[in-house]
Formats: C-alpha cells, sequence, structure tokens
C-alpha cells in the first residue's frame, strides 16, 4: 500500500513538472506550435512584383511602402524569401521591341540591386546560390532573389542569357502573355493561333544556355506544347514559378495532371499561385461582381472613384499612389459592409490555395509542390493578402495535418533542392566546355 502511495506521489510531481516546464517553454518562446514550425522553416514566395517607383531614395522597401510586399511586412508575417521580379510586357518581335525591353529589364534590375546594396543592407542581402539563402536566413536578415517573367528583353542574342545571369536572375520564363520571340504563350488557347508550334529554335538554344549557366526554366506562362519541349530539352528540373492545378480550376495558366506529371519526371516544383482567379475562377468572378457593385455604391456617396486592375495598372506612379491612398480611405469606409458581403459571397481564401497544394501533392508528390503569391502583380487572397499574413497559410497546412517537415518542403525545400540540382548541372557542363 505504502508503495502504491509513493508512486503515486511520484507520479503526481512528475506531472507538476512538467506542466510547469510546459507552461515555462511556452512563456520563453511566446510561440504557438504553428508560429513555432514558420520560424523553423525558410519561407520562399517565388514571385512578387515590383514597381521601380518604390525603389528611391526617399520611397523603398525599407519602410511601408504602398506595395503587397516590404520588408515591415516581410518581419511582420514572417517572409524570408521574396523573389523580385524583372517583368516586360510582350511586344513587336523586332529591334525597336527588344531595345525598349532590354531598358526596362535593366531598370528593374538596377532597382533591385539599390536595394539590397544602397537602401537596406542591413536588413536584406541578394541571393545568388541555394546555400547564399541558406546563410542570408541564418543571419537574420531578410532573402532577396531575382526571377525574369519574360525572356523577351533578350532580343535574338543568346549571350544576353550570361548578362542577365550575372544581373542575378536565377529562374525565367521565355513567354508572357503573347507569342515572344522564344516560345510560344499559354494566351494561344483563345484562338488556337501559335507562332513556333512551341519553342523556336532560339528558344532552344536559350536553354541551354540557361542549364549552362545554371538559372532556372520557368514554365508558368507559356503555352502546353512549350512546355512539353522545354522539359524535353533542358537537362535541369523545370519550375513553375506560380501556377496552379488545372483539375481545380480551368485555366490556361494552370497545370493540367500531364503537365504535372513532366513537371515531376523533370525532378521540378510547381509553385501554386495564391491569385484568386486561377484558385477557383467562379468564386472570384462571384465575390469580385458583388465588391464591385458595393465599394462603387459607397464612393459614389463619398465622391471617391472605383477603377479595375486595368486602369489602375494605366496610372503613372505618382498618380497610381493618390488613387491607392483613396481607396484605402473607400475599404475603411466600407469596412462592416464588406465584412457582411464576404458571408454572403465568400471570397477566395488561403483555404482554396490549400486545396491546390493538396490536390498536387497527392497527384505527383510532396517533393513537386511550393508556394507563391503573385503580389503586386494581381495576386492576393483572403488571408494572404500580403505578406504580413504569411503565417496564415502554415496555419492552413498545420490544420490540414501537414507535418513540419512537409511544410519545410512546401515553403522552400522543395525549391532549394531543384536549385542546388540546377547549380550542379552547370558546374558539371562548364567543366565540359
Amino acid at each position: 500500500m505504502r508503495a502504491s502511495i509513493q508512486i503515486n506521489t511520484l507520479l503526481l510531481i512528475f506531472l507538476i513538472c512538467s506542466c510547469a516546464q510546459e507552461k515555462k517553454s511556452k512563456s520563453i518562446t511566446g510561440m504557438t506550435k504553428v508560429e513555432q514550425i514558420h520560424k523553423a522553416v525558410i519561407t520562399i514566395d517565388t514571385h512578387d512584383d515590383i514597381n521601380t517607383g518604390n525603389f528611391t531614395d526617399s520611397l523603398n522597401y525599407s519602410s511601408e511602402t504602398q506595395s503587397q510586399v516590404h520588408i515591415p511586412g516581410m518581419q511582420k508575417g514572417g517572409l524570408d524569401v521574396a523573389w523580385f521580379i524583372v517583368y516586360t510586357g510582350q511586344d513587336s518581335l523586332n529591334a525597336t521591341g527588344y531595345a525598349k525591353a532590354a531598358a526596362n529589364a535593366e531598370d528593374k534590375f538596377s532597382a533591385i540591386h539599390r536595394l539590397v546594396t544602397t537602401y537596406a543592407p542591413n536588413q536584406i542581402e541578394l541571393a545568388l546560390t541555394a546555400n547564399d539563402v541558406r546563410r542570408i536566413w541564418k543571419s537574420g536578415k531578410k532573402v532577396a532573389m531575382i526571377g525574369v517573367e519574360n525572356g523577351y528583353p533578350i532580343g535574338e542574342n543568346i549571350n544576353n542569357v550570361e548578362v542577365f545571369y550575372n544581373r542575378g536572375a536565377r529562374y525565367m520564363s521565355l513567354a508572357h502573355n503573347g507569342h515572344s520571340q522564344l516560345s510560344d504563350s499559354n494566351t494561344g488557347e483563345k484562338d488556337s493561333v501559335y507562332l513556333h508550334n512551341g519553342l523556336s529554335d532560339l528558344g532552344k538554344q536559350v536553354i541551354e544556355k540557361m542549364n549552362y549557366y545554371g538559372m532556372m526554366i520557368d514554365i508558368s506562362h507559356p503555352s502546353k506544347q512549350a512546355i512539353r519541349q522545354m522539359v524535353e530539352h533542358s537537362k535541369a528540373p523545370v519550375i513553375a514559378s506560380h501556377s496552379s492545378a488545372r483539375a481545380l480550376c480551368d485555366h490556361s495558366r494552370n497545370l493540367d495532371d500531364e503537365q504535372l506529371q513532366w513537371v515531376k519526371e523533370s525532378g521540378g516544383v510547381v509553385q501554386t499561385v495564391a491569385f484568386s482567379s486561377y484558385l477557383n475562377t467562379e468564386k472570384h468572378n462571384n465575390f469580385f461582381k458583388a465588391k464591385d457593385t458595393l465599394l462603387r455604391s459607397i464612393g459614389a456617396k463619398n465622391n471617391i472613384k472605383v477603377l479595375d486592375k486595368y486602369q489602375m495598372r494605366a496610372l503613372e506612379f505618382d498618380d497610381l499612389q493618390e488613387y491607392i491612398k483613396e481607396r484605402k480611405k473607400l475599404m475603411s469606409l466600407a469596412k462592416e459592409a464588406l465584412k457582411s458581403l464576404k458571408k454572403e459571397v465568400p471570397p477566395v481564401s488561403v483555404s482554396d490555395l490549400v486545396d491546390h497544394i493538396d490536390y498536387i501533392k497527392d497527384k505527383i508528390g510532396i517533393d513537386h509542390v511550393g508556394v507563391s503569391s503573385d503580389f503586386d502583380g494581381g495576386g492576393g487572397i483572403e488571408g494572404w493578402s500580403d505578406a504580413s499574413e504569411t503565417l496564415n497559410v502554415t496555419k492552413e497546412l498545420v490544420k490540414r495535418g501537414y507535418t513540419q517537415k512537409e511544410i519545410e518542403k512546401i515553403w522552400g525545400g522543395n525549391l532549394l533542392r531543384v536549385m542546388e540540382q540546377v547549380e550542379a548541372l552547370a558546374s558539371d557542363l562548364q567543366k565540359i566546355k
């Protein structure tokens, strides 16, 4: 009897100590399980557009600019790595068009370099390799990387691949919305009119150069036939920097099951994108129609204009900043009405994003799926509307039962693995020639 009492007493003491230790541990970290996981993994967003107006001495990402991504927002949301995008829209396939595009690309390269070398060198650093990402992350600084959206600016000179690589580009897509000199675009689905029936001969040479220098091939905007040829022609894994699953949302920017399989076979990764119309077009259209009607009504009563995304893109930078201020005022006035609207007409949310992650994981495996936002390029959903809300993606992943190891792969581990494979191939190819 006495032995039983002693055992029970010891068990009680053990439980009390364990609870005290648990409370002590939690008080020390001050973090929930989700926050601990989020902090422990490298969070990488592979697609963030930029406006060079936000890269000046007086206005830049070291402060809270009116963009969806800036350093304070990254710090608040725990976003570690942002791939800033050198984007050029499609124009005429001639010397004049190429020269204009090249100037635009250089303007954006220069802006990103100013951020990391002049405006905020103690807060953010440019990574050129997977090891750079890990080293900078461990230092506590944020990480900048550079991707090129549309190979159009390289013109007809394949040596410009090396120029872009030396400027820091570590992935590039060969087309955007419109056929380039290198590749057909997904937009050809609208009228079944294509320029190359996939890749041009120049496009194939560009892929060889990208393999040689160690630049990842991005398949997010090209046509299906072009994507097939890219996978076949590349010696390295490919990535989709911002695409989702076509089986869940039938949009030409998404990848169907056959394309997903191609990515898996290449060893690549699909960076599921938080672009609402690519996640659930019907839900997106229903909510934005209702939201637009509501905002226009409230705007008319308060003398505030409501512009669509195309009208906003047409504004000069200063005019855009003024409009954003007015829109924020409008959103504040509409805050309560929007809350009610969202209950009636749900917007596309983080849950929809993770539905696509679930699908791609189930279809081609946990090693081939990642995350991107397309912030400042049309991206942003309920729960992840800007970099400051990044933690919500991890919350949803934990809620769905993903382990820390799986979350680490999704948030950046898979992408870093592909980078390392691309780097290793480049090293081998350079030894041969």
